[in-house]
């Protein structure tokens, strides 16, 4: 059985409703989070509720909810679901009004849903094991405000249909000045020498929980450079090693942009490094 929380109350999934009139579902208006546990241990779980508050804050959702709370919300969830390998997905949004109208309400409570599915064994640093995604380069026709983790995710999912239905796994987006932004569900690093770069964080991309303890884990750990900084799509192209994160994929290698093989088409050491340390101190954040 499969148990959900909702608004205050867990119950199995089949029992939770939501009204028609929540402008979660009428306007995209919430903000929600993923957060990887792997044997009831999260990942990055303060970073992940850190976000949530910052983006509710952005669009101007008022809940009283605290860490503690939302972790013993997670634990629970957690534990009722078999505590194996999930994700924890939570979902907050605006409520319940009964006039459909673009201002926000002042008189509604929020929403809160949260569920766990099942997610893959955490990744490890092994080049015959991970999956290689091959990926297609496309333009980035998204909002401008793509730094919240918004429930509105209808251009990443037309962007990612795209490069799907053409048999890619994912999709790099490139802003008007043909410089990277992000993938659609992901965001990117490049490695060239002993030099590992990615995007520094602005309206374009969203501020990924992989992607900082990725960071903060290269920085204390590795000897490589590591630099926040605009990536562009020349050198993206050129790149030793291309590298997609999540929540779920962890450190995920690319081995092929439109066709062409990145690094002649093999998982690089780089990426056998930085994974590894990852999977060392994923659950110290």
């Amino acid at each position: 059985m499969n148990w959900v929380f909702l608004n205050g109350e867990y119950m199995p999934s089949e029992q939770a409703k939501i009204s028609p009139m929540d402008r979660g579902f009428l306007f995209g208006d919430g903000i929600y989070e993923v957060i990887p546990s792997y044997g009831g241990k999260f990942v990055g779980f303060e970073p992940h509720i850190l976000r949530l508050q910052q983006g509710l804050a952005e669009i101007e959702i008022n809940l009283p909810i605290g860490l503690q709370q939302w972790r013993d919300i997670c634990q629970q969830l957690a534990k009722k679901n078999g505590n194996g390998n999930l994700g924890i997905y939570l979902q907050v949004s605006r409520g319940t009004s009964p006039v459909r109208y673009h201002a926000y309400p002042d008189d509604i409570e929020p929403t809160v849903f949260a569920y766990a599915f099942e997610i893959p064994p955490a990744p490890v640093a092994d080049k015959e094991k991970v999956k290689a995604y091959r990926v297609k380069t496309l333009s980035d026709l998204r909002w401008q405000r793509c730094n919240i983790k918004s429930t509105a995710l209808l251009g990443n999912v037309m962007h990612f249909q795209t490069g799907y239905k053409e048999g890619f796994d994912e999709v790099l987006l490139f802003n008007q000045d043909n410089m990277l932004t992000e993938a659609a569900a992901c965001n990117a690093f490049v490695v060239t020498g002993k030099v590992i770069a990615t995007p520094p964080l602005d309206s374009q991309l969203l501020p990924g929980i992989t992607r900082l303890i990725l960071l903060d884990v290269l920085r204390q750990y590795s000897h490589f450079t590591v630099e926040e900084r605009s990536v562009s799509k020349a050198e993206v192209l050129n790149a030793d090693e291309v590298w997609i994160t999540s929540s779920t994929k962890q450190v995920a290698p690319v081995i092929s942009i439109d066709n062409n093989p990145v690094g002649g088409g093999r998982v690089g050491d780089v990426w056998h490094q930085a994974q590894q340390l990852f999977s060392e101190h994923q659950f110290d954040y």
